[in-house]
């Protein structure tokens, strides 16, 4: 067998396109929403690489335009999660056995078809089934996905490059194997990034994976699949399946063969799925991997020195990007008393100029939240900021689900520092404000610490560099992903690796090596090249 020490490809960050007004990319990607809104496409599982159908058609809509049929989705159950798993298990040996070159060309291949001739039909698919606009999409389907495949393959080689060292008469190394068994990926709606890496970084790493997207992303996740089925995915490395998280939970969960989760969503979901692991942990072959990234409630801390306007607009930014529907988004918000009236008025400027509307108009900020169920969680949150006595609603509110889920940008202004809206995840575009005492720093850093049981992510905006020094390090477990002078969202991959810790999930910084370790186990080889020919050691040698 010929070999060789392979070098891969020179890796760098996917450049992100504009989609300005006369731009190729812009024309392309509405020439493709026009395209795909034109048919009713069918989304079938992938279990062991054949298409599977059920007798139980699902409706897939956009959730700003609930009356317009995208396509349907075929639901499955209990028994089709077990044909995942016996074709993941099935198809694990060959895969684990394949050379790690041939695993990463695969990925690598799906880079670039994501950021070539797929990149408009995955951006589409996640603005019209997920309402998001142009450049959030941009950013995240086709940007963030390839690089999360082709810095993937380069972690995955530095890892290999992790060797010990050797004495004389020695040599020892280090062989990465993939888990035994099979590994479970449960992804969000949110991000169609991370609904394409949950499964991917431990394939590459030569697991075989079940994933389960949400039935909200059930649209991008069939272009994810038919972008790796062309990158020439193997059979069975991948299965994909659409089906409810118990009907999931009660297969994978008590499977002995089950080998790790690789999760992101919500921070009760995985408490739940953390103690079924701990209940059946005698039915398992080996010890699980237990990766995952929950919920936040991130902030962003202001002093009496900041760039206010650089401040304001962070808020606009940070809190109503994608509806606020991203774990880390500003959520809560600390500013001095003696700035906000500047503060207050220039961010109000800002919002002012907010469109809301369908992604399809690119000129919409805004879009519609997911679906009805967070439509109404967050307008029950909005409806009784109105009625409190401890918050008010100073701008936005307005709530409307005639034609989608639609939720104007919403700022409460909260009267005390643990106001529920202060504590508590809302995903949607809802921020909450609080004024400060500019002598009671010390004692808000303290309460903003406390208020919360995320620590995901956090900014602070401060010209005063031994403040910046000092808030950095009193918040040092408060955050996952600090900001200095930015929005708390936006990490890119290779440069911010991103998770959180308390609430927020295990912080294995997904995109690095630190989370791609997760998904080998190491075996150390030891061989001596003139081994010892009697067991005699030179101190139990007698005095001459």
């Amino acid at each position: 067998m010929s070999t060789g020490f392979y070098n891969v490809p020179a890796i760098k960050n996917e450049p992100v396109k504009t989609y300005a007004p006369g731009s190729v990319e812009r024309t392309e990607l509405q020439a493709k929403i026009k395209e795909l809104r034109s048919v009713e496409t069918i989304v079938k599982m992938n279990i062991g690489g054949k298409e599977v159908e059920t007798d139980k058609k699902v409706r897939i809509f956009p959730p700003h335009e609930i009356h317009h049929t995208l396509g349907y989705y075929y639901q499955g159950n209990k028994k089709h999660v077990q044909q995942a798993i016996d074709a993941a298990l099935d198809a694990r040996e060959k895969w684990a056995n394949t050379s790690w070159q041939h695993r990463a060309s695969v990925f690598l291949k799906a880079a670039d078809l994501l950021s070539g001739p797929y990149r408009s039909k995955i951006n589409a698919a996640t603005m019209l089934g997920q309402s998001k606009n142009a450049f959030q999409s941009e950013i995240d389907a086709a940007c963030e996905l390839a690089d999360f495949y082709r810095f993937g393959v380069q972690c995955m080689t530095d890892i290999y490059a992790m060797q010990p060292g050797s004495n004389p008469g020695m040599w020892n190394y280090n062989e990465f194997r993939p888990l035994e068994g099979f590994v479970f990926a449960l992804t969000p709606f949110n991000f169609t990034s991370i609904a394409g890496n949950l499964p991917v970084a431990p394939a590459m790493m030569g697991n075989v994976c079940v994933w389960k997207p949400s039935k909200t992303a059930v649209y991008s996740a069939g272009v994810i699949m038919e972008v790796l089925h062309e990158a020439g995915l193997s059979d069975g490395v991948i299965n994909l399946v659409f089906v409810s998280g118990p009907d999931a939970a009660d297969v994978v969960l008590s499977h002995p063969e089950f080998a790790g989760i690789h999760f992101t969503g919500s921070t009760a979901v995985f408490k739940g799925i953390w103690k079924t692991i701990g209940e059946n942990i005698q039915n398992y072959k080996y010890y699980p991997r237990i990766v995952g990234e929950t919920g936040g409630k991130d902030f962003i801390f202001a002093d009496n020195t900041c760039d206010v306007t650089a401040l304001a607009t962070a808020v606009v930014r940070g809190a109503f990007e994608y509806q606020g529907q991203k774990c880390s988004a500003a959520s809560r918000v600390y500013v001095p008393e003696s700035i906000w009236d500047e503060f207050w008025n220039k961010t109000e400027a800002q919002l002012n100029e907010v469109k809301m509307g369908p992604p399809e108009d690119f000129t919409n900020f805004v879009n519609a939240v997911i679906d009805e169920s967070s439509f109404d969680k967050l307008k029950g949150y909005i409806d009784r900021a109105r009625e409190d006595k401890d918050a008010e609603v100073i701008y936005g509110g307005n709530c409307d689900k005639t034609t989608g889920y639609y939720i104007q940008p919403t700022v409460v202004l909260a009267h005390k520092p643990d106001y529920i809206t202060m504590q508590e995840e809302l995903f949607g575009p809802v921020v909450t404000v609080c004024k400060y005492d500019d002598n009671k720093l010390d004692e808000t850093l303290e309460i903003l610490d406390n208020t919360s049981m995320y620590a995901l992510t956090g900014a602070v905006f401060s010209q005063d560099r031994y403040h910046i020094e000092k808030i950095t390090k009193r918040l040092v477990n408060s955050a996952g992903n600090f900001y200095i002078n930015d929005k708390p969202t936006g990490a890119v991959v290779g440069q911010q690796p991103f998770g959180g810790a308390r609430g927020s999930g295990t912080n294995d910084k997904a995109g690095s090596v630190f989370n791609m370790l997760r998904w080998t186990s190491i075996r150390t080889i030891k061989e001596t090249f003139v081994p010892a020919r009697h067991f005699m050691y030179p101190n139990f040698l007698p005095d001459e």
